[in-house]
Parts: structure tokens; sequence; C-alpha cells
């Protein structure tokens, strides 16, 4: 999803407590890791791992200048060889501590492995953050539940929303870019942003 995409979302979502529910938690999130300096944690489940939020927060933190947004992907499965920053795994939460921030993607059951790591972040000092895209049409697992009890902020997406977790992670992303520019700074322009996807895309491929 690009700028233009984003945007077009964000028009029709206009009046929405969606809209203003994804500014708020990225307020969040922006103010977490502006406050410290950085030290920002993304992680997923077992089964989803948050790549694309991954790489759209490092962009959002170059084109915002605020480097402080781009994450380091923590992984429950680092495959032997990988290049160093996709070799992080899930013992870097349990170093994690005060100044950092965790934000946790969930799609579906969190389990209790990851929930017992982000205890051990919170415990430290951490700022636990979590997008949690649990399913809907029934009770909600107790992993999930657990989840947003740690979370000093979350934000549900549950099937009724009517959007999918990838569609609010684009949203949080692009809005975390935006949230109070920087002393000095003036706000980015939609002209900007489209400029800069041009230059994205004739730029050589991500690092993610």
């Amino acid at each position: 999803m690009d700028a233009v995409r984003v945007a077009l979302l964000r028009e029709a979502l206009a009046g929405t407590e969606w809209l203003r529910d994804t500014r708020r938690f990225a307020g969040t999130l922006r103010g977490s890791v502006g406050a410290h300096g950085g030290g920002l944690l993304l992680v997923g489940t077992a089964h989803y791992e948050p790549w694309h939020l991954a790489a759209h927060l490092d962009d959002e933190a170059a084109w915002s200048g605020m480097p402080e947004l781009s994450p380091t992907l923590v992984r429950h499965r680092p495959p032997p060889g990988a290049p160093a920053h996709l070799s992080v795994g899930l013992g870097r939460l349990e170093a994690a501590g005060r100044g950092e921030t965790l934000l946790v993607v969930a799609e579906g059951n969190a389990g209790e492995g990851l929930l017992e790591r982000v205890h051990d972040a919170r415990r430290g000092g951490a700022t636990v953050l979590a997008l949690d895209g649990t399913a809907g049409g029934g009770p909600e697992p107790v992993a999930q539940r657990d989840l947003c009890s740690l979370a000093h902020d979350a934000l549900a997406v549950p099937d009724s929303a009517g959007l999918d977790l990838d569609t609010v992670q684009h949203l949080v992303s692009a809005a975390a870019g935006e949230n109070g520019p920087l002393p000095g700074a003036r706000g980015r322009r939609f002209r900007d942003r489209l400029s800069r996807l041009v230059d994205q895309l004739a730029a050589p491929p991500h690092r993610w």
C-alpha cells in the first residue's frame, strides 16, 4: 500500500473512530520512542512476522527525520546465516529495559512463550504497545486478553472492524511519521510524500 492508497483510505475513514484510534496509537508510539531517543523493538507471533510494518516504519523514520522510529525486528526463529539485522531472536525481549519500546503485533494467538517474554520486557521497564488482530466470532482467547493487559497501550482489530490488520498497520506507521512535526520542521505535505514514493520506487531493493 503506497502513500496514495493510504490517503484515499484515510479519506474514506474520515470521521470514524478508526482514523482517530490509529492516530492516537501512533501518537503513543511516536511519543514513547521520541522521549527515550529510540530503542524500538518490533515482534510478531510464531506464525506471523510483521515484515511490512518493519519496512514502513523504517521508511517513516527516514521521511520524517525521526530515526527513532526505525525498529529492530525480533524474530521467533531466525534462520542460520541471516544478516545481522534479521538475526535478532526472542532473547532480546528478555534483555529489554527502561527507555525501550516494544511493539507487539499479534495476528491470532500470541502464545504463552511470547507473553512471558513481553512480561519480562515490561518488568524490565520497557514500554509495551500491542496491535491485536485476533479474529472475532467467539470468546477472546486468554492469551490475547493477557497481551492487552500487559500493554501500556493497545489497539484491537477484530473481524467486525471491517479493516484487516495489515491495513491498520499501514495507517499506524503513516500516522507515526506525521504526528507532531519536529520543532522547526514544517509538516510533510502530500506532494512531498508522492515525491518520496517515486524516489523509493527507483531506489535499490529495501534492506528488509
